[in-house]
């Protein structure tokens, strides 16, 4: 993975921690988002791990250039930043994590893990603010012409709902009483029919197309 802040000694502590957890391997850092799109470029990693607010390059304009150059790379964004602009941004951006700086060491690595194995994370105290600024695009958008949604089951929308609200797959299994299989499975399916690519995709797009309700 690669760790990207412009604070060295942030860096420097993720980088020793990091180190000894046997199944991550830290094979770059960089001090900002231009020398993150380097670094990427020549490194190759699976996760990037970046701070959003950066000089020379931000995080957001890196995630979108690092998607370019190293599509398979999974980028969460690690940040001070609860600013809800900054969230959607990176989502748009490509992003597959956004999490804040208060979590634990501990928190970093397990988010690694999930990110790495096809997850998407969010922190829990950013998803309602998440669903605010989906709101505010639906209103902006009110006029758009609407266009038929595929349909999702009952239960693919309690899923969906819930990945809405920041959970994981886990979380998710013991919410519904199902196994994360199934809820693996569920996943798939409401990706499949709404011919997305991510599961934050599929949350813009059914709080877009009002198929989850925003409170």
């Amino acid at each position: 993975m690669l760790v990207v802040d412009d604070h060295a000694l942030f860096r420097r502590g993720l980088e020793i921690v990091l180190a000894q957890e046997p199944d991550i391997e830290v094979v770059g850092e960089a001090g900002d988002g231009a020398e993150a799109v380097e670094q990427a470029a020549d490194l190759l990693p699976d996760v990037v791990l970046m701070d959003v607010r950066m000089p020379r390059r931000s995080g957001i304009e890196a995630c979108t250039a690092i998607k370019d150059v190293v599509p398979s790379a999974r980028i969460i964004m690690l940040t001070i930043s609860d600013d809800e602009g900054d969230l959607y941004d990176a989502i748009k951006a490509g992003a597959t994590g956004y999490l804040l700086k208060e979590i634990t060491i501990d928190e970093v690595a397990t988010a690694i893990r999930a990110v790495a194995g096809g997850q998407s994370l969010i922190s829990p105290s950013m998803a309602s603010k998440l669903l605010s600024e989906f709101a505010t695009l639906i209103k902006r958008d009110g006029d758009r012409p609407q266009v038929p949604a595929p349909r999702l089951t009952e239960r693919e929308l309690e899923v969906l709902r819930l990945v809405a609200r920041g959970l994981n797959n886990r979380d998710i299994a013991k919410q519904l009483f199902i196994s994360e299989n199934t809820v693996k499975n569920h996943i798939r399916n409401i990706l499949e029919k709404l011919q997305l690519h991510s599961r934050m995709e599929a949350v813009v797009y059914a709080v877009r197309e009002k198929l989850l309700e925003i409170t």
